[in-house]
């Protein structure tokens, strides 16, 4: 059998570099944070070590240290919208919200629409809980549930924004949407009902309050049914 030209390719450079951070970014995430820093001791300065680290020091509560090491990767890559969301990730988590919302900003500005951002920045922004921010966190997170129906923390927070608006139907109806992502089809079913009852009938928002309806009580006939 004949070999391929391709083996003897030389690897892309560019291709390699992703490959390790992506390598480093689960290790760090999935691994003990002191096994992490064991693999990708301090005197690596490569970046996927700084990336490996950043997350084991977000682990082990060292804030400032965490921060430095994304910090470390932005030097080299400042409009990296991965690395901001890090940045804004380990600093939000670390109870630093209002220090967090630049870089997630930042993040979202550079990845529009993508709604793992988003869904973050818009939990920061609420967690701030200042009403300046809520119109904005509202915008963001109805963008995360569009380009994402199936994000259940998306949902969530989006019910707070609505919820804060002094909009509750449409706070029931992301509930409902909410529960439903997560198993729970009583919830889902009591908001959806609570949210028809206020949402304009024959509108968008209240045919799909009838669709959350229909499928939690379905799956709550599921559910008895394997009971006996």
């Amino acid at each position: 059998m004949q070999k391929s030209a391709s083996w003897d390719k030389p690897a892309d450079p560019e291709l390699q570099k992703e490959f390790q951070l992506i390598k480093a970014k689960l290790y760090g995430f999935s691994y003990d944070a002191n096994r992490t820093l064991q693999t990708y001791p301090e005197t690596d300065t490569s970046d996927p070590a700084h990336y490996a680290r950043a997350y084991a020091w977000h682990k082990l509560a060292f804030t400032d240290k965490a921060a430095a090491e994304v910090d470390s990767l932005l030097q080299d890559e400042p409009d990296n919208p991965y690395f901001m969301e890090l940045k804004g990730q380990v600093l939000l988590e670390s109870g630093r919200v209002k220090d967090a919302i630049p870089s997630l900003r930042r993040a979202y500005s550079l990845l529009p629409r993508q709604p793992l951002i988003g869904s973050l920045l818009g939990h920061a922004l609420l967690a701030t809980d200042d009403n300046a921010y809520t119109d904005e966190a509202r915008t963001i997170l109805k963008e995360a549930v569009a380009a994402d129906g199936e994000n259940p923390f998306a949902w969530y927070q989006l019910g707070i924004a609505y919820y804060r608006s002094g909009d509750e139907a449409r706070a029931k109806l992301a509930s409902a949407e909410h529960y439903g992502l997560i198993g729970a089809p009583d919830l889902a079913l009591r908001n959806a009902i609570e949210a028809a009852r206020a949402l304009p009938r024959g509108s968008p928002d209240w045919l799909r309050s009838q669709d959350i309806i229909v499928f939690a009580e379905d799956r709550l006939k599921r559910q008895k049914r394997r009971r006996g």
